[in-house]
């Protein structure tokens, strides 16, 4: 049941490779959680993911360790390995369709950043994904001008950016840096602990 008692869950669903997942991801896990009133907020680790295929750093079980370690303090949210289980690229239609199957009186809502809005037309099977979740949609600096056909289709979070992201985070475990305010301290630890990204020397603070 939601938090209000009366309706069907409400399901966040917010998927990337979280390679690795940062402090900016899981803000954004807590904003959509509590401006849309999510029960839950599903972490989907993509396995493939389509426009990465062969590029990610880190294995998907390795991935997910890491999400989990991230989340394993943080209420109402919690790692997915639907994709990773799945197997194969990673089709967010695809994923819709399988949760909608597994919580079929949920409400799905899908946490993308509006860049992702923009593109969402080109993605594979856009009207399936409006008819399985509304759009909980993360801003990004700059102009954005979404397509026409998405204008009234999402809801626009209040997200205050946080400088920092995956590719940052893998140069400076790369240079040796600590992790300090970028990187839960559980998840720089198992980072540290599992050698990834050229990590043996960071020490995980954060």
């Amino acid at each position: 049941m939601s938090k209000s008692g009366s309706n069907p869950s409400r399901i966040g669903i917010f998927g990337g490779t979280f390679d690795p997942i940062h402090n900016a991801h899981i803000q954004i896990g807590r904003d959509a959680r509590d401006q849309s009133d999510l029960d839950r907020v599903l972490f989907v680790v993509a396995h493939v993911p389509p426009h990465k295929q062969d590029l990610t750093d880190a294995s998907s079980e390795d991935r997910y360790a890491i999400v989990q370690a991230a989340l394993a303090d943080e209420p109402g949210m919690e790692p997915s390995r639907i994709e990773i289980d799945r197997d194969g690229v990673s089709y967010t239609a695809d994923t819709l369709h399988s949760l909608h199957e597994q919580f079929p009186d949920a409400g799905l809502f899908l946490i993308i950043g509006m860049d992702s809005l923009i593109d969402l037309p080109r993605w594979r099977k856009p009207e399936h994904i409006l008819e399985l979740a509304e759009l909980l949609v993360v801003p990004r600096p700059g102009e954005w001008k979404p397509p026409a056909e998405l204008q009234g289709n999402y809801q626009l979070l209040d997200f205050k950016p946080i400088d920092v992201s995956s590719t940052d985070v893998r140069a400076r475990i790369e240079s040796g840096v600590d992790l300090e305010g970028l990187v839960p301290h559980a998840a720089a630890e198992l980072i540290r602990e599992k050698g990834l990204y050229g990590s043996a020397e960071i020490h995980p603070t954060g």
